[in-house]
């Protein structure tokens, strides 16, 4: 598929449209629509940015997604891929190039600092970084207040208010914590200050960037544990970013692997860890640090090897090349078609898909089925 092609094979209201591995057109299903009711839409998101002596770095192209309450889309990639970039264009913190966003249903439109407040009432934005994201100079007290202040306005009792949002992210006694400064919290207990800055606003929507990377191993179980906990209590529709595809496996409903700007698989949580069918997406798998293994068959097959491949290429105009697959420089089992063509994401099941032309190689298990159409369950 060329650079104009729309959507990655990806359609209206985020499923996935493009061909079969058999050649049949197939529609793809979020498997996060059965937790609840659509909450935002991605609509074939693109993002560009100029760098200079005529090139454009093409950090997002032609992403499409639901976010849904009550369930978790995790968005998955290396360093580099787009998934943040992806992450502030939901968030207003940058300017789509091109598509647009649904919000209940409804276009987002921020043409204003009015506007821009009403969207963060409903859609928050946790940061990987929670001492970097607290001002350094107030107290725990007043970063969870002004935010009361802004989207909820009057509050009758700010001090039961402030002590509720402190509870729901299990920093208790309250009292111990809100005269405090972010330097005289530690990293979880920052990240947990956060949380409940993004709850202030009572948001339909929260985009969490990277939210555990930051902090000791010994507590992100922890932490997913605590965002797990406040989705299901308050119906939240979340955007989990991560280059751990484990993690992502523990907490999210759906995964969409994402390399260079694009889409290149999703799928159930479950499925996508436990059969990867993208290339890349086995390589991610194979050298996840999981206690089951996960990346075991992989390996006895030979399809790893990501420490022998080269490092990740973006798409940038009058440098590298912008058809044919972004993975195909890096990809055991690329061939001449896999460099001239961008594959678009190809059904597996009704509820999986990936951009490949080597899906018949990379997971002939689940791409032989009935001949003429794609793989169903």
């Amino acid at each position: 598929m060329s650079e104009h092609s729309a959507g990655n094979g990806q359609g209206v209201n985020g499923q996935g449209i493009g061909q079969g591995v058999n050649g049949q057109a197939g529609v793809l299903t979020s498997a996060a629509a059965a937790r609840g009711p659509l909450a935002m839409e991605a609509l074939s998101l693109s993002k560009d940015f100029k760098i200079g002596r005529g090139q454009t770095l093409h950090a997002v192209r032609d992403v499409s997604f639901n976010l849904y309450r009550g369930a978790v889309v995790a968005l998955v990639g290396e360093s580099g891929s787009g998934k943040s970039t992806a992450a502030r264009l939901l968030a207003g913190q940058e300017r789509l190039t091109s598509g647009s966003i649904k919000l209940d249903g409804k276009p987002v439109e921020v043409t204003g600092r009015n506007d821009f407040r009403r969207y963060k009432s409903e859609v928050q934005y946790v940061f990987q970084d929670p001492f970097a994201s607290l001002n350094p100079v107030h107290t725990v007290r007043y970063s969870l207040e002004r935010p009361i202040k802004l989207h909820q306005g009057k509050i009758a009792d700010m001090d039961a208010e402030v002590t509720a949002l402190m509870e729901q992210v299990r920093l208790t006694p309250a009292r111990q914590f809100l005269a405090k400064y972010p330097h005289e919290l530690s990293g979880g207990q920052r990240q947990r200050v956060s949380f409940a800055r993004a709850l202030a606003a009572k948001p339909s929507v929260l985009l969490a960037d990277e939210p555990v990377s930051m902090l000791d191993v010994s507590i992100r179980l922890e932490m997913l544990s605590l965002l797990d906990d406040l989705r299901q209590r308050f119906r939240l529709a979340m955007l989990y970013i991560t280059h751990d595809i484990a993690s992502a496996r523990y907490f999210a409903d759906e995964i969409l692997v994402m390399y260079a700007g694009e889409i290149v698989e999703r799928g159930p949580a479950e499925e996508i860890t436990q059969q990867p069918a993208h290339p890349y997406t086995q390589l991610l798998v194979a050298s996840a640090p999981d206690p089951d293994n996960l990346g075991s068959v992989l390996r006895g097959r030979g399809a790893s090897g990501a420490g022998s491949l080269g490092p990740a290429k973006p798409r940038l105009t009058g440098q590298v090349a912008t058809t044919g697959c972004p993975f195909a420089p890096r990809c055991p089992l690329a061939e001449d078609r896999c460099r001239a063509e961008d594959p678009a994401l190809m059904p597996i099941t009704d509820t999986r898909g990936a951009a490949c032309w080597r899906l018949d190689v990379a997971v002939p298990e689940l791409v032989s089925g009935r001949p003429g159409r794609a793989t169903t369950r």
